[in-house]
């Protein structure tokens, strides 16, 4: 008998199509040949499950974007005494606190577009 083959895991990039950095993420994984679906969190709710995954993988303070817009206009109060929950409960009521691009390779997680650490990441 022979060893059975399994298919190589599908990376899954997640954003949103109007971002400037998803484009540019899709563009390179698509010049790389990189197979990967795309997850566009404006218009798919997030399972909180992938974002608990995040946080346990990455790290809450990875995956939460303190540089955002979106974060630097909330009001004072609810930018003191972030835990992971109240992180969590954050990114799943407006996914812009999440940076991004995000790419779930199976095994890392990248945060934010850089070539030369995709590259290296994936092996391109």
């Amino acid at each position: 008998m022979g060893a059975a083959r399994t298919a190589a895991r599908k990376a899954t990039l997640y954003g949103f199509k109007s971002c400037d950095m998803v484009r540019k993420a899709m563009k390179w994984l698509d010049e790389h040949q990189v197979a990967y679906e795309f997850v566009d969190y404006r218009r798919e709710a997030l399972d909180p499950k992938v974002v608990d995954d995040w946080f346990a993988r990455a790290g809450w303070e990875n995956v939460f974007n303190r540089n955002s817009t979106t974060f630097k206009e909330l009001p004072e109060s609810e930018k003191t005494g972030i835990t992971p929950a109240k992180a969590r409960r954050m990114i799943l009521a407006e996914t812009n606190l999440i940076k991004r691009p995000l790419l779930d390779t199976g095994s890392d997680i990248l945060l934010g577009f850089k070539a030369e650490t995709w590259s290296k990441a994936l092996g391109k």
